[in-house]
């Protein structure tokens, strides 16, 4: 439900807004983005500056560089992942959040390849990384930690479905490498995915986040489109 903050919240004019992030709301002690796909979320050590995070960094100091604004990470999605992103403002707002983060609701949409067999369920496994990054599933769990990926089908052509996932634990890669190991790779996943598909972006949004205010306790819910890029995949 929308309290009266978000009501009252005017996002700032286009010119301001800061290239590839859309600012869904912001107060004092929160900041929530919808990130486009190719923009990391934090800086690697390649590449410090094209992130949300330097970006929302500037936007929050106003072209003040002797400001002490800044944004705090919460949590990340992968660079080619797109959607709503929650940021803190202050020690106080992340540390909350990051404390209660497991507990909140996570929405993510997916293009697969093929079809389900079931049109819900949960995955469960126990993922580890290897010695190059790659996240892979194991039987036990000792060796990687608990993932687990609700889904409901919510559309079907020929070659490929349309999901609703419910991320019900945040591991790297999680969605990308439960859905590859089923056979149903997400489209456009150039690490788990088929190669050579010519598909010109991974097809993973993060749709929603129902959370808990860190200051006034309330529930908020943040949501953004679902690209239309997804929806070219069941026109026929």
């Amino acid at each position: 439900m929308m309290d009266e903050r978000q009501k009252n919240f005017k996002a700032p004019p286009k010119k301001f807004q800061p290239q590839g992030l859309t600012i869904l709301y912001e107060d004092r002690d929160i900041l929530v983005v919808d990130k486009v796909s190719g923009l990391l979320t934090v800086g690697t050590e390649r590449e410090k500056e094209n992130t949300a995070y330097f970006r929302l960094t500037d936007y929050v100091r106003k072209g003040v560089q002797k400001s002490k604004n800044r944004v705090f990470i919460v949590h990340r999605l992968d660079k080619d992942t797109s959607g709503v992103v929650v940021f803190a403002k202050n020690e106080e707002a992340k540390h909350f959040l990051q404390e209660e983060w497991s507990g909140f609701k996570k929405t993510y949409y997916a293009v697969v390849h093929g079809r389900l067999e079931a049109k819900e369920g949960i995955i469960t496994s126990y993922l580890a990384e290897n010695s190059i990054h790659k996240m892979y599933s194991v039987a036990d769990p000792q060796k990687g930690k608990l993932a687990r990926t609700g889904y409901k089908v919510r559309r079907e052509s020929k070659e490929y479905t349309l999901l609703e996932i419910d991320l019900l634990t945040g591991r790297k890669n999680q969605i990308r490498v439960h859905f590859a190991e089923k056979g149903s790779p997400v489209a456009g996943d150039k690490v788990y995915g088929i190669k050579g598909k010519g598909i010109k972006r991974l097809t993973l949004h993060a749709f929603s986040i129902t959370l808990v205010h860190p200051h006034s306790k309330e529930e908020m819910t943040f949501e953004s489109k679902i690209p239309g890029y997804f929806q070219a995949f069941f026109n026929s």
